[in-house]
């Protein structure tokens, strides 16, 4: 782990989160120049270990967690970079699949925040780059957070980390690595006012993750895509592997394409992955269909940084011990809540075909969606694919700066399905009506044992519910229980 007595200008945990909130009213930065100089000042950590960067609209986070638990099954030290957070900072840096400590984290951001601020008084006294720009003089949240992670992971000495992509790919802090492998997963309409209007523009600035000399792999959501990725693998004389379900035509030689099909999607999702080097059949994860994808993903993605087979025994115990947090994630069992970090129309998609494979038994009626949308994302288009799988609809919002006001998620709402759901002010007071419901509260304590729950429609909702639950809001079951 992180060596606090290693990091020379270590801030409390309270202090590194007021320096990061601080940092964010600079934005997002559309250029590698402010994260590319904060390194060099902390000595290039990025350059003392291999590196695989995951892109994508959905299913980075769950391939990056994957990717990162098959290769610590396989003996080596890894790192691991996600974002956002559910609940705590900590939890966006991860070392042998444990967040960082609250110290560490300070330690390491504290480095990043006082390297940041060098830089400013330099630019400020009129110092510039080698190319007589200006020095940057101030530096955005996600350039700190990202630099702090690559200089924790250089104080842990890992072997390799996995750094999942905030935004694009172009400009994202991470890219400021030289990845040895550079991870697709799919393309979606998300981020349209930063990234491009269409699918191809902004397979474009996913894309540009492949760098001379990194192995692309080109996951399942880039087939709409697939001229994108090979002209930009041709621009750098790369050499791609593309993962397909068995049958779907290949972007490259069939010798050169992961296949995978699955054996059942009975509680437990059973799949056979068939690699570059070796078949791994078996491969089971206590997860929704949705999974099936980033599973085969991974699997291609740890083979080509090890560039060798993967031992069949460790990639099974890598894939069938993970739990993701946020994705569709079990916080109570009674009652049964469930949360997922569904957050635009594809992976709400998704989210309403697990919820059909979980509850078409119990619950035929479906489970009631509380749901809670941000102000830049496609609410209607989350409404369209959740509402036909859901039984009710409350409506709510997360404590984030950039909520969807309530009523006018409620007018989509209604627009949507002719129904006018309910509306409650804060997820607290939601979970409370909906999951401990008093003879007072809009909802009947007839209705005892309460239906069961799904809280999404954003990152924010999710992390928030899961907060609550934590802080005893209700009697949870062990936070990461499988729900199926």
């Amino acid at each position: 782990m992180v060596r606090v007595e290693d990091a020379h200008s270590a801030m409390t945990y309270d202090e590194a989160l007021y320096a990061l909130r601080e940092s964010l009213a600079f934005g997002i930065e559309p250029s590698l120049e402010g994260v590319r100089v904060l390194v060099d000042a902390l000595g290039r950590p990025q350059d003392r270990f291999r590196t695989v960067q995951v892109a994508g609209t959905n299913g980075k986070t769950s391939t990056a967690r994957l990717t990162a638990a098959i290769l610590h099954e396989h003996g080596l030290h890894v790192g691991l970079y996600t974002s956002p957070h559910l609940v705590a900072y900590t939890e966006r840096i991860e070392i042998d699949g444990k967040p960082i400590s609250e110290e560490g984290f300070g330690a390491v951001v504290g480095d990043a925040v006082e390297a940041g601020r060098c830089l400013g008084e330099r630019a400020r006294a009129g110092e510039t780059l080698p190319d007589g720009r200006p020095l940057p003089q101030v530096l955005t949240e996600f350039e700190l957070l990202t630099a702090a992670a690559l200089r924790a992971f250089d104080l842990a000495h890992v072997d390799c980390a996995v750094l999942e992509v905030g935004l694009g790919g172009r400009w994202d802090a991470t890219s400021i690595v030289e990845p040895t492998v550079a991870t697709i997963t799919g393309i979606g309409l998300d981020h349209m006012h930063i990234l491009g209007d269409t699918v191809e523009e902004i397979a474009g600035e996913k894309a540009a993750i492949i760098k001379r000399g990194s192995i692309p792999i080109l996951g399942p959501g880039t087939a709409e895509t697939t001229q994108v990725f090979m002209d930009r693998v041709a621009s750098v004389d790369a050499k791609p592997y593309a993962v397909r379900p068995v049958g779907e035509v290949s972007p490259v030689a069939e010798k050169r394409t992961i296949r995978f099909s699955v054996a059942t999607r009975e509680g437990t999702l059973v799949e056979d992955v068939w690699g570059i080097h070796a078949a791994y059949p078996g491969l089971s994860m206590h997860a929704p269909s949705y999974q099936e994808p980033n599973i085969a993903t991974a699997v291609a993605t740890a083979e080509a940084l090890l560039g060798r087979a993967l031992d069949l025994d460790a990639t099974r115990r890598g894939i069938d011990g993970l739990m993701v947090p946020g994705r569709f994630e079990m916080l109570s069992r009674d009652p049964l809540l469930i949360i997922d970090a569904a957050h635009n129309p594809e992976s709400a998609t998704a989210l309403a075909s697990a919820i059909r494979e979980r509850f078409s038994r119990e619950c035929p009626e479906g489970p009631t969606l509380l749901l809670g949308v941000l102000s830049d994302k496609d609410a209607r288009g989350i409404v369209r694919a959740l509402a036909p799988a859901v039984g009710r609809i409350v409506v709510s919002a997360s404590d984030s700066p950039r909520r969807l006001a309530p009523e006018r998620l409620a007018d989509i709402v209604e627009e949507e399905t002719g129904t006018r759901p309910s509306v409650q002010p804060t997820l607290a007071a939601a979970l409370l009506a909906l999951l401990c419901p008093a003879p007072s509260a809009d909802v009947s304590p007839s209705s005892r044992p309460p239906t069961p729950l799904v809280a999404s429609g954003s990152i924010t909702v999710a992390g928030e519910v899961r907060g609550l639950v934590a802080a005893g809001l209700l009697r949870p079951v062990r936070i990461g229980d499988s729900p199926t």
